[in-house]
């Protein structure tokens, strides 16, 4: 089994940015397919980037351009950097890995992000 443990999220002013770390348990983003989604109050959860275990990203067309998803397999951790946060970005974030092998999915327990003036 494996433990994925989202940090980072907080109150930020409109315009300021945060960076979401999701850290896991053991070596996983590495052979997966990971992302982050996000869920609003009221909302279903939606997908927000991508990064394939091969590298490649994908973004939705409401960040684009203003978030970058990464990761460092080496401390098994995968990131969110968030920059010119907008109100409309105020959700829960939850980090997301599946196995390109076997099929596993694993998600975190998610981290509030707020942003308010």
């Amino acid at each position: 089994q494996v433990q994925l443990v989202e940090s980072g999220g907080g109150l930020v002013q409109p315009g300021g940015s945060l960076r979401l770390a999701c850290e896991a348990s053991r070596n996983i983003f590495s052979i997966s397919d990971s992302a982050w989604y996000r869920q609003a109050p009221g909302n279903q959860r939606e997908l927000v980037a991508t990064i394939a275990r091969g590298g490649s990203t994908n973004y939705a067309d409401s960040v684009k351009g203003r978030f970058t998803i990464s990761r460092d397999n080496a401390k098994n951790t995968l990131y969110l950097r968030m920059n010119s946060l907008k109100p409309e970005d105020t959700a829960v974030y939850y980090c997301n890995a599946h196995l390109v092998v076997g099929g596993g999915n694993y998600w975190g327990q998610g981290t509030q992000v707020t942003v308010s003036s």
